[in-house]
């Protein structure tokens, strides 16, 4: 024997047009985040035939990576 269900309505809603693609707006970080991740990971392909691992040098990568937390902070 089966037991009876109920279906729930759903509300109506209404389709308007809230943002229109020229309306839509990016945050600042949406754009910077990716570019700043993107600059990071080139210089450290590109500093990684200079391995000074043993040397105890700061590499480049953290020199510009303490430049950049200077100008942010």
């Amino acid at each position: 024997m089966s037991a009876p269900t109920h279906t729930r309505s759903l509300p109506s809603v209404r389709r308007t047009r809230t943002a229109t693609p020229a309306s839509t707006r990016l945050h600042w970080w949406a754009l910077a985040l990716p570019a700043l991740a993107f600059g990071l990971l080139l210089l450290l392909l590109a500093g990684s035939g200079e391995a000074h691992a043993a040397t105890g040098e700061v590499s480049g990568l953290v020199q510009v990576a303490e430049q950049l937390l200077r100008a942010v902070g």
